[in-house]
């Protein structure tokens, strides 16, 4: 599995040699930095440790920063990629140049938070009649029983906060790779807003 850390820059827009627009997302990719390894014999399973991001001295505890030791300075983000693709070992820099050869990817980042929200936007109820005198226009509905076991089920859909999780774009198709401004170009929705950090990553599926 290849994968990298980024960030979410913007949006922009890139034109194919047939004058065709597209518009695309791009993702500004540091050097990424292998800080450790996971083998099988040690670990039960093989995995690489990336490291992305440099991390303020004065947020950063001893604990934190012995993992960093002989290898780099501490890094703010680390991301441990399972069954790695390619070889490499500790100290190694990767780029946006492993991506070259590769059509689409998945990313995967924290999706905008949008506060406390009603069931509508939530969850995609439609809702009451839009009438005069209806007298339930954006309301939930009912949430339980009237006789037993007279309680509401776990996970009933509901108001509540919306967004701020973990969630993975599949699918996303890689434009355009540009090595000399370290960004990669994708076609496509991202989570997060700008400057989040991203993990872009091999697609799955394709």
């Amino acid at each position: 599995m290849l994968g990298l850390i980024g960030k979410k820059v913007g949006m922009t827009q890139v034109f194919d040699e047939r004058g065709v627009l597209t518009p695309v997302t791009v993702i500004k990719i540091e050097d990424n930095i292998v800080v450790s390894e996971r083998t099988d014999d040690k670990n039960g399973y093989s995995a690489c440790v990336i490291g992305a991001v440099d991390a303020k001295q004065s947020r950063v505890t001893k604990p934190y920063a012995g993992q960093f030791s002989d290898v780099c300075e501490p890094k703010k983000c680390l991301v441990e990629m399972k069954n790695f693709d390619k070889e490499v070992s500790i100290g190694d820099v990767l780029g946006v140049d492993i991506f070259q050869d590769i059509a689409f990817v998945d990313v995967e980042g924290t999706s905008k938070g949008k506060g406390f929200q009603g069931a509508m936007k939530r969850h995609n109820f439609s809702g009451g009649r839009a009438t005069h005198g209806s007298k339930f226009h954006r309301g939930l509905g009912g949430t339980g029983m009237a006789a037993t076991p007279s309680r509401v089920f776990k996970g009933t859909k509901m108001p509540g906060r919306m967004g701020g999780e973990k969630t993975t774009i599949q699918n996303l198709r890689l434009v355009k790779v540009d090595v000399e401004r370290k960004v990669l170009m994708v076609k496509g929705a991202i989570p997060g807003p700008r400057q989040s950090v991203v993990i872009v990553k091999k697609s799955k599926k394709k």
